[in-house]
């Protein structure tokens, strides 16, 4: 290691100079950068499929997830000319109301996750569509809709709502799979044929969210107004609008302990539907732990 504290690996041929390995980025539980880099390292077998062909959006915590954060959609200044990107029109363009391009980074391989680990890019959020081999984004190929509860409700109520969400998709001919969020909630992604752009997605998840609200006015709302919330759980239909992106299954999140977004079997969102205490967020290391006895269990 050199004395600025810069060390050079070799990750699958690409040379990638790795710094400040021994930096705490989670103060809460000591968690260091190289330890960062080693969860992404071990998981990118079951992380990088989820990855694969999608426009990576990064929050980045360089001082630690204490100091702040900032979004980072363009590959940045020496992004290496080995990382692939796609130059994706920005919302306005696409609907004729302005002109312009993000030039995106495309996390295919752990050689390109290792580089946007080492700086500090602890979540990994993705569109519902992909872009193919020339950068140009497809139709959506997944419908997801975020349950996000409004405090006093947790994971306990999205985990009933989750089921309520499943079968509603299933009366619509689609599955679904859950995933917890790291943070405070669950998403649910529904794989789609293609054949629908994202205001149709959009139209869909809207459908489900206020059909939903209208039979359990209770628990259910597809309000986004957060005084409507408390309580309840807010079914986020707007996550399928073509600009907007969601925290990958087996991201990290840049919360004050190390939790990751976690694909459940649905007899665990069961299971939590009935019993308060039965489904938390997992931490980096339970993730890691459920992959080596598990797989991945998310459904394709």
């Amino acid at each position: 290691m050199s004395p600025t504290g810069e060390v050079q690996v070799d990750v699958e041929g690409r040379t990638l100079t790795i710094s400040n390995l021994d930096k705490v980025l989670y103060p809460r539980t000591g968690t260091t950068k190289g330890e960062v880099l080693n969860y992404y390292a071990q998981v990118s077998p079951v992380l990088l499929p989820h990855l694969a062909d999608r426009a990576v959006t990064r929050i980045r915590w360089p001082h630690g997830v204490e100091g702040s954060s900032f979004f980072e959609k363009n590959a940045p200044a020496g992004t290496p000319s080995w990382v692939r990107t796609a130059e994706v029109p920005t919302t306005g363009s696409r609907t004729g109301k302005g002109d312009g391009t993000l030039r995106f980074p495309v996390c295919d391989d752990l050689a390109t996750l290792t580089w946007l680990a080492n700086l500090a890019a602890l979540e990994l959020h993705v569109h519902q569509w992909t872009v193919d081999a020339d950068g140009t984004p497809r139709n959506p190929d997944r419908l997801v809709i975020d349950l996000d509860p409004g405090e006093p409700a947790g994971l306990h109520e999205c985990a009933r709502v989750a089921v309520m969400v499943r079968d509603a998709l299933a009366e619509r001919d689609l599955g679904c799979t859950p995933v917890t969020s790291g943070s405070k909630g669950l998403h649910l992604y529904a794989p789609l044929p293609g054949d629908l752009d994202s205001d149709g997605t959009t139209a869909l998840a809207k459908e489900v969210a206020e059909a939903l609200q209208k039979e359990h006015p209770d628990l259910v709302t597809a309000t986004m107004t957060k005084a409507k919330r408390p309580g309840k759980v807010f079914l986020d239909w707007s996550q399928n609008s073509g600009s907007k992106t969601t925290v990958s299954p087996y991201s990290l999140r840049g919360r004050e302990r190390p939790t990751a977004a976690t694909p459940l079997t649905w007899e665990e969102v069961e299971e939590g539907a009935e019993d308060e205490l039965a489904l938390g967020q997992f931490s980096m290391e339970q993730v890691l732990a459920r992959v080596n006895e598990l797989g991945d269990v998310f459904e394709a």
